[in-house]
């Protein structure tokens, strides 16, 4: 066992890479049947909503990291709040993650049961979750040309399917079908359930969307963070709004959205509806490759997390230390034993488990969101000196998409489909404001009083 740095060996290739890994997971490989089947092909309009609130979102991380180089996500709320917030949003984001995690190795054993009917999910799963932990033990250089890598193939795929479905989608390849385009007017019209079930949706969506955000968790580890992180982001916005808008309206085009089925991935369906089957199993083998990878950014993002707080006197000391290797190796292992654990839901939820989870996480990334919007708020006016990057239209456009976030908040508390989950996660929440507290009484009146003295 080392000290407690972490390595900066991360190049922009990788942290863009990584994020996209992160974000591009579940969500839409599995998560767009549901989207899709509560919105029909208007939920595009939602991804596109959810998408703009993104861009204000990155927006102010670049914006922060220019002024506060060497400072992660969680340390901008920190600077703007004091180690009580910082402390509650640290740990949330935590257990998103691990959430997440979770998910994702459930889905990649539900993807691998389209080869193994006989083999059970949660031994499936379980195998996913060890591959996971073994890739995590990698140096930052070596695990982020890994991800990178990982990703890639992902992101390829996700072009290759969209050229691919355009295709079918307009004549040019021959398939079962005839004509596609009615499937975006036919079975009930662009909004059959109503033109309020794209907000509906959002639950999902943002859900799909985090781990963008893991962009703020890689400063530590980049090299040169304050100027290449702001070009990254700029790129990676409009990436990922493109990669999850444009599969949705081949889906929605070439399958109607009434005929999704829950049990395998909306792009194998649409491949294999079209008399593509292997494409299909080409396609299959794929996204296990990207839910995987999706799992691979999150224990990374969790990891790093861990070891933030535990720098900063919010965890116990033994997650600041790294490996040599410089792996956070106590984060690592608690991590492990979460991820390992919550693999074996899919043995007592098997036909529930993206439904029972995805709540939790969705409804963190808002509050995460909100936070780096709020402090973004707090910040700006005590900087020296602008940035060269910030955010336009302040303070409005931060203060419209903090409000709208939390209006998403409030959302999830009606939703009764996810009710247990939300529950779930609002005592958490409780028990975590409880802790902070009480640990942090006087270390925040010292910031508080500091605070006002550089406003003044």
């Amino acid at each position: 066992m080392e000290d407690s740095s972490l390595q900066k060996k991360l190049l922009p290739r990788h942290i863009s890479l990584m994020a996209m890994g992160g974000a591009i997971g579940t969500g839409v490989f599995k998560g767009s049947s549901e989207t899709v089947s509560l919105a029909g092909p208007g939920v595009i309009f939602t991804y596109i909503f959810a998408g703009l609130l993104l861009l204000v979102v990155m927006g102010s991380i670049a914006e922060m990291a220019i002024v506060y180089p060497n400072t992660n996500m969680k340390g901008f709320v920190q600077k703007a709040f004091g180690k009580r917030t910082s402390f509650v949003i640290g740990w949330m984001y935590c257990f998103m993650w691990l959430a997440v995690c979770i998910i994702e190795v459930v889905v990649a054993g539900s993807f691998l049961q389209y080869w193994l009917p006989s083999i059970p999910l949660w031994i499936l799963s379980l195998a996913c979750a060890v591959v996971i932990i073994g890739i995590n033990t990698m140096n930052v250089k070596k695990y982020g040309e890994f991800e990178f890598w990982f990703a890639g193939i992902k992101i390829g795929m996700i072009m290759v399917f969209i050229v691919l479905g355009a295709c079918i989608l307009f004549g040019i390849i021959p398939s079962n079908g005839s004509n596609y385009m009615q499937n975006f007017t036919a079975h009930g019209g662009f909004f059959p359930n109503g033109w309020m079930s794209i907000f509906s949706a959002l639950l999902i969506v943002m859900f799909s969307y985090g781990g963008s955000e893991l962009i703020g968790v890689t400063v530590t580890e980049a090299q040169d963070a304050e100027r290449v992180l702001p070009k990254v982001i700029k790129s990676f916005i409009f990436r990922i709004v493109l990669f999850y808008t444009l599969p949705i309206l081949i889906i929605c085009g070439l399958i109607p959205w009434d005929k999704l089925g829950d049990q395998a991935s909306p792009f194998v369906q649409v491949l294999a509806t079209t008399g593509l089957q292997g494409a299909s199993h080409i396609m299959n083998a794929i996204l296990i490759t990207a839910v995987l990878s999706a799992a691979n950014s999150g224990i990374y993002g969790c990891t790093r997390m861990m070891h933030s707080l535990a720098q900063d006197g919010e965890a116990p000391k033994a997650l600041a230390k790294v490996s040599k290797s410089g792996v956070p190796v106590y984060g690592l292992l608690i991590s492990g034993v979460v991820l390992i654990c919550g693999s074996m839901i899919a043995y007592f939820a098997q036909n529930n488990v993206f439904t029972i989870l995805m709540a939790f996480p969705g409804f963190v990334v808002s509050l995460v969101w909100i936070s780096i919007c709020l402090a973004q708020l707090k910040l700006r006016p005590t900087y020296g000196k602008m940035p060269s990057f910030k955010i336009w239209g302040f303070p409005y456009i931060t203060a419209i998409t903090a409000l709208i976030l939390t209006g998403i908040c409030i959302m999830f508390l009606f939703n009764e489909e996810n009710r247990v989950s939300i529950i779930t996660c609002l005592i958490l929440l409780a028990v975590l404001v409880l802790l902070s507290i009480f640990k942090f009484r006087h270390t925040d009146e010292k910031h508080t009083n500091t605070t006002e003295e550089k406003m003044g």
